[in-house]
């Protein structure tokens, strides 16, 4: 018996594609042998974007069906308006616009019928409507109890709070970005060995100018940045495949809101043990 999943993905880098075609060939080698990706859906369609293009190319490559539908052209009027309002603190015309973009997404999926929908590089906010329709999960570049927003704002909140560890998780997905229960999660440590060069040259730039101008001038190439981010790439792909194992093969279960294993209500399972130690052989 299959454990059907359905992957949602904005498509818009190679990362995106990585961890696609990284699950789907764990599934042909049959170390994910009970699990079944029956769809890819984006928010984007085909002319949009040319990373989201070879994205589409890619998922036809590997003969998983395709369903896009395009966020940016849908109700655009009013999809303007409702961020230029959200940017003010007004959040009421945002939710209906979201509202009514799930229910066009909830038409073009139904027929799947998945048990869970994977978040991996999707770049909307999920509304009500499809977190109530369907169990789904988000691969975010932070531990539990770290930074929101995008791995580049993830990253700048670190250096800027001078964190000591950091990590990557598997989270329930809830209208409220990034907040959802951790459901899988490993971490790492921000300090010590590389890290301490790096650190100590940052503050040097610090000394002459603030940290805003830093971003704004060297951005990911930051060397700090850049290798925090290099720690957590490696670690993504081998939580995302360990996350699906354990769900497909029913060793952590997902009822409602409460994540399970074996019989007891947990609050998220640490793979550090797994992951740093696929991560080293990197």
């Amino acid at each position: 018996m299959s454990y059907k999943i359905g992957w949602f993905s904005t498509g818009r880098d190679e990362a995106a594609r990585e961890l696609l075609r990284v699950v789907s060939d764990n599934i042909k080698q049959g170390r994910l042998a009970k699990l079944q990706i029956s769809f890819v859906f984006s928010n984007r369609t085909k002319g949009e974007g040319r990373e989201s293009d070879l994205f589409f190319k890619l998922v036809e490559r590997l003969g998983i069906d395709l369903v896009s539908f395009s966020s940016q052209n849908f109700r655009p009027e009013m999809r303007r308006k409702a961020l230029v309002q959200e940017k003010r603190g007004k959040l009421k015309l945002i939710s209906h616009w979201r509202s009514l973009y799930d229910q066009e997404i909830i038409k073009r999926i139904d027929k799947f019928e998945v048990e869970l929908i994977v978040l991996a590089g999707y770049m909307l906010i999920v509304g009500e409507k499809l977190c109530q329709k369907y169990p789904m999960i988000n691969l975010h570049p932070a531990a539990p109890g770290g930074p929101r927003g995008t791995w580049q704002e993830v990253i700048w909140k670190l250096i800027e709070k001078n964190e000591r560890q950091t990590g990557v998780m598997m989270h329930l997905v809830t209208p409220e970005l990034d907040a959802g229960s951790p459901l899988t999660y490993c971490t790492f440590s921000t300090k010590g060995g590389k890290f301490d060069s790096l650190w100590e040259n940052l503050e040097k730039k610090l000394n002459r100018k603030p940290l805003e101008e830093i971003k704004r001038e060297e951005g990911e190439v930051e060397p700090l940045f850049k290798e925090i981010r290099k720690e957590g790439l490696k670690r993504e792909l081998p939580l995302i495949v360990h996350t699906l194992k354990a769900l497909s093969n029913k060793t952590i279960e997902l009822r409602g809101e409460k994540l399970v294993k074996e019989g007891r209500i947990i609050e998220g399972c640490c793979l550090n043990e797994e992951i740093n130690c696929e991560a080293d052989m990197h």
